[in-house]
């Protein structure tokens, strides 16, 4: 019988134990949980406006508007740019804006 499953082996076939190994970093590749992976530090993003104690974000301020939108004219998320709710709000508000002007571009599909 277990010459059976060498035979499989032979032929590429693997267990379902060797499937699961992803380098040593864990079980699904993410760091976390798993054989032998810990869980990663990620360093907390900091809202830029609230550091600098920002009250109001200037829509005609394109250099500072353009550091949220990649090439494909999108506003970058929250979970990406690191700003508190209350900032990405008014950053989501003044992109639109400049937009409206033609400042800046529109998303493209």
């Amino acid at each position: 019988m277990s010459s059976n499953y060498r035979d499989r082996d032979d032929r590429g076939f693997r267990d379902r134990d060797d499937d699961n190994d992803s380098g040593g970093r864990g079980g699904n590749g993410r760091g976390g949980g798993g054989r032998g992976g810990g869980r990663r530090m990620h360093r907390r993003k900091v809202c830029r406006f609230c550091l600098d104690k920002v009250d109001l974000i200037d829509f005609k301020d394109v250099k500072l508007l353009q550091g949220y939108i990649p090439e494909r004219g999108k506003i970058l998320p929250r979970r990406i740019s690191g700003n508190c709710a209350t900032h990405q709000r008014m950053l989501a508000e003044a992109i639109k804006r400049a937009r409206n002007i033609a400042l800046l571009p529109y998303a493209t599909d």
